[in-house]
């Protein structure tokens, strides 16, 4: 499960120590679990607005085609190169 912040409980009302404490709790049991095996990219229509190096996506090849078509794509080498 990832970690995601939850509100700050208002001044005068709740407590912000247990507020805290959950948050911890929360942050040390997303920590605690084992990675992921897979990796799931959104199909993208248009090329990331910043470019790096070691950059990962996902074209959907018709809008977006970085050169091969639909597919997973890294940037390096100043070019898209498709995985696979």
């Amino acid at each position: 499960m990832p970690y995601e912040l939850s509100t700050a409980p208002p001044d005068g009302q709740g407590s912000l120590r247990g507020w805290l404490v959950d948050q911890f709790r929360q942050i040390a049991a997303t920590l605690l679990e084992p990675m992921p095996r897979t990796v799931r990219f959104a199909k993208l229509n248009a090329a990331p607005a910043k470019l790096y190096d070691g950059l990962t996506a996902y074209a959907d090849g018709v809008n977006w085609n970085p050169g091969a078509g639909q597919g997973v794509y890294t940037y390096y080498a100043g070019a898209w190169n498709k995985l696979g």
